[in-house]
């Protein structure tokens, strides 16, 4: 392969074909600046701008975290009721309004209520553009749709983030409220690049509609979700975990974390989309989830040779380590968007998404304490039952989603095998 054919090959993984998969992979690096921009920065507007103590932002953040985790199925719900185009625009303009009021919070209870209110609204919307992305695009191309948007949203916060150092230079309350006044504007430009998608008929709903809780009776289904969920500590090791032994563990400079961090970047946005394909079966999806499992266990392995080396051989470990984390989230993700794909049956998407991102909360709960635990606390040799964990999860989940796969969805009618026709 000559070196043009290399460019075209690399273009093609990274900018997505024309249609329906630009327009997402678009308003996906649109709303990506802001969310980049304001989780760049909202520690420092949350204590500076609005006088927060640390403990209350954190309480804050956890309770929102907690309404998250129960409203994921239920308000996932909404959108088998409503349609994933209505909800996910709603959801876009609630968004802008909440952002709007931030600079007005006068204390704990308004933050509160703000923070409360915004995970709602994320619990909803995140079903919604899914969703509405699995119904508008044909089976073969779902997975790669979403890898599109993936490598759209890093571009997207990286942009946010490089934004939001111009706001921290700057360090005014002015500046901070600006912040979020502009992530308010640009959820409003989201809101509108949602409201040019092509509308999606509504699908055909069961005549006894399931209850907003009965998927959890979904029993081989919920292994499935907290399975996959488990997965995706990936992220809290990257961006959690790998930070704190760097600084407690090794003689690496602070600013190997930093340039960890835009590694990850660069790697999501060149190779999401290659790594991708096959698993757009749920079989295929199974094994790509069993792949980042065993990836995650080998950088487990690899990360505590860097607690006993010295000078650029512990940069090398690290770089080792964080490349195989990258990898792990790359094919680890693929594989959920494939069983986010497959698995949910037409009729009740919404509910059977949500559900599935319930293991993916109940991750959030556990991964950051116990794993820093096992991690950081132990001095290095928690690293191996931490690699015999994933490599535990990686070996069940494929029988896990064969299981699934045989047993038939709770009030599901007959999967269609095509996209939605979008109403002209």
């Amino acid at each position: 392969m000559g070196a043009r054919d290399t460019i075209r090959t690399a273009v093609r993984n990274v900018v997505p074909p024309a249609g329906l998969t630009r327009a997402l992979a678009a308003q996906a690096m649109v709303g990506a600046v802001g969310s980049g921009l304001f989780h760049a920065g909202s520690a420092v507007f949350f204590t500076r701008a609005l006088g927060l103590s640390a403990a209350q932002v954190g309480l804050g953040l956890s309770v929102a975290a907690g309404v998250s985790l129960l409203g994921t199925v239920p308000l996932g719900g909404l959108t088998d009721r409503y349609g994933p185009q209505r909800v996910w625009l709603a959801g876009l303009v609630l968004n802008a309004a909440l952002f709007a009021t931030y600079p007005f919070v006068g204390g704990f209870a308004s933050f509160l209520a703000v923070v409360v209110a915004l995970a709602a609204v994320d619990a909803s919307t995140g079903v919604a553009r899914q969703v509405y992305s699995i119904n508008a695009l044909p089976p073969a191309e779902r997975v790669t749709a979403m890898a599109y948007q993936r490598s759209s949203l890093n571009a997207g916060f990286g942009l946010g983030a490089v934004i939001s150092g111009l706001v921290l230079t700057v360090d005014t309350i002015g500046a901070y409220r600006g912040m979020v006044w502009f992530v308010a504007m640009v959820f409003l430009v989201t809101a509108l690049f949602v409201r040019r998608l092509p509308r999606l008929p509504q699908v055909t709903r069961p005549v006894e509609p399931m209850g907003r809780l009965a998927v959890l009776r979904d029993r081989p289904f919920m292994a499935v979700s907290l399975l996959s969920g488990l997965l995706t500590a990936h992220g809290v090791l990257y961006l959690t975990v790998l930070p704190l032994w760097i600084l407690a563990h090794t003689d690496a400079p602070k600013t190997v974390i930093a340039a960890l961090l835009l590694l990850n970047t660069v790697l999501v946005v060149l190779l999401q989309v290659r790594v991708s394909r096959g698993a757009d079966t749920a079989a295929g999806a199974a094994r790509a989830s069993r792949r980042g499992a065993l990836l995650i266990a080998l950088a487990c392995l690899v990360l505590p040779i860097s607690g006993v080396t010295r000078g650029p051989l512990t940069v090398v470990v690290l770089v080792a380590a964080a490349t195989l984390l990258i990898l792990a989230e790359l094919i680890e993700s693929a594989g959920t968007w494939g069983l986010t794909a497959t698995l949910p049956p037409d009729d009740q998407r919404g509910a059977y998404v949500g559900a599935l991102r319930l293991g993916e909360q109940v991750q959030y709960m556990i991964a950051p304490a116990g794993l820093t635990a096992l991690g950081v606390t132990t001095g290095g040799w928690g690293w191996y039952p931490t690699a015999a964990i994933f490599v535990l999860v990686g070996s069940a989940i494929v029988p896990a989603v064969a299981r699934a796969e045989r047993t038939p969805r709770l009030g599901a009618v007959p999967e269609s095998t095509e996209a939605v026709t979008p109403v002209p």
